[in-house]
Formats: structure tokens, C-alpha cells, sequence
């Protein structure tokens, strides 16, 4: 590991709004930001250019941005507390873990902001809309609790899509190019540092918005998605 970021890995285990493997959390979150505003997370957040963002524009809102990679999220975190964010947090750990620090319900919404799409077959369920981590969520998300995701992969968008359709979930928006609308609501005008990349080359950002039901326990139906991505590759 280089030098910068082993600074930056002791850093973030001194700042009060970032926690690495919490234990005792479920429940407790309120405690934490010391109010019962409503609780998103963005998962896979990169740098934290959304947590920050979705913080700035909902100041009644609490944002925990979620990722793996220390270094990545010293910047997210070091920008709240420049900008004395208090409705601002990083939880570093693998998303797959996220059942053990929510309780039921306590989430209200999530935000997947131009995660890797996992293009190989092989990968598929590495997803972060793949009803394997759709079921994780399903644990602490509200009742009415949405999911979003912004994309520039077309592949993810279509991926997500059949999803939504196969297990019936509620969808609520859905966009294959978000800034060819007239008017983009602010929360959709967040660009990010991988939005700005363009790796898909696609030239257009993507975004669904969706709920999750009790069908995301259909095994029938995850055996229906499984020959549905055999027969994409075919």
C-alpha cells in the first residue's frame, strides 16, 4: 500500500462520522446523527460526491455513504467536515455486511451511483442490482423505502430493468438518458467523478427508480433470471 494511503487510512480512524465494521448499530443510527430524520445511504460511494450532494440539497435528511475503499472515502469525508456536514457518514465495509448495521425499516432509501456494472456473465451477481444484494436491502429498507440507480451502462440499465420486471417490483421512474429531459431535478443533477469519466463511452446517463417485495424470494423466478442471462450471451 503506498505511502498516501496509509496516511489516509490512519486519518479516517480518527474522524468522529466514519466507522469501519461497526458493531451494535442496528437501531442505534438516530442515536448517532442524535435526530430521527430519515436515513439514505449511497452505496459504493466513491469519493462521497452524492452522500455530500443529496446532504447539501435534504439538510433534514441523514447520508451515509457506504464503500470498501478507504482512501477513496478520506475525500468524502474530509470534504463534511471541511463543509461541517453533520448529517454526514461513512461506513466503511463490504455492502454485503449491510444487514448486520441496519435494523428493519430503518433505511429509507438507497442510491447506487455508477457502480461497476460486473459486465461478465460470471459476474453477474456481483451486481449491486442483482436480486441477491436486492435481497440484503429488502432486510432494512422501508416498507416504501426506493431504490436508485444512476448509470452510464447501458448494459446495468437493461440488467436492472429485467429484473424489475421478472420479480414485479414497483417501478417509478425510469430514464435511458436523464439529461435529455427539459427540466433534471436537482438530486439527479449530482455528477460524480466516474460520471465524468464516461467508461461505458455510452454518452448518456441512465436511472431507474424502484421498490422492493417479498417476489425477490421467488427462487422460480431467480431461476428465470439465471437462463435469461444464459440466453443473452448465446
Amino acid at each position: 500500500m503506498g505511502y498516501k494511503k496509509l496516511i489516509r487510512f490512519a486519518a479516517i480512524k480518527e474522524f468522529p462520522h466514519v466507522l469501519e465494521y461497526p458493531q451494535g448499530m442496528p437501531g442505534r443510527w438516530a442515536d448517532f446523527f442524535h435526530n430521527t430524520h430519515p436515513l439514505t445511504l449511497e452505496l459504493a460511494c466513491g469519493k462521497g460526491e452524492y452522500t455530500i450532494g443529496l446532504a447539501r440539497l435534504y439538510p433534514e435528511g441523514n447520508f451515509i455513504g457506504v464503500d470498501i475503499k478507504g482512501n477513496r472515502i478520506w475525500v468524502g469525508a474530509s470534504k463534511a467536515l471541511a463543509d461541517n456536514l453533520a448529517n454526514v457518514a461513512f461506513l466503511r465495509s463490504q455492502i454485503e455486511l449491510l444487514p448486520t448495521y441496519f435494523a428493519p425499516g430503518e433505511v429509507k432509501d438507497i442510491w447506487i451511483t455508477f457502480p461497476d456494472p460486473q459486465l461478465q456473465l460470471s459476474r453477474a451477481k456481483k451486481r449491486l442490482t442483482h436480486p441477491r444484494f436486492l435481497r440484503q436491502y429488502r432486510e432494512f429498507l422501508r416498507p416504501d423505502g426506493q431504490v436508485h440507480l444512476k448509470t452510464d451502462s447501458p448494459d446495468l440499465y437493461a440488467f436492472t430493468q429485467t429484473v424489475i420486471g421478472l420479480y414485479d417490483l414497483p417501478l417509478y421512474e425510469s430514464s435511458d438518458n436523464i439529461y435529455a429531459r427539459a427540466e433534471v431535478s436537482p438530486e439527479l443533477s449530482i455528477r460524480t467523478h466516474y460520471e465524468g469519466l464516461d467508461i461505458a463511452g455510452s454518452k448518456r446517463v441512465h436511472y431507474l427508480r424502484f421498490g422492493l417485495r417479498e417476489t425477490l424470494l421467488d427462487e422460480q423466478r431467480a431461476e428465470a433470471l439465471k437462463e435469461l442471462l444464459q440466453h443473452a450471451v448465446d
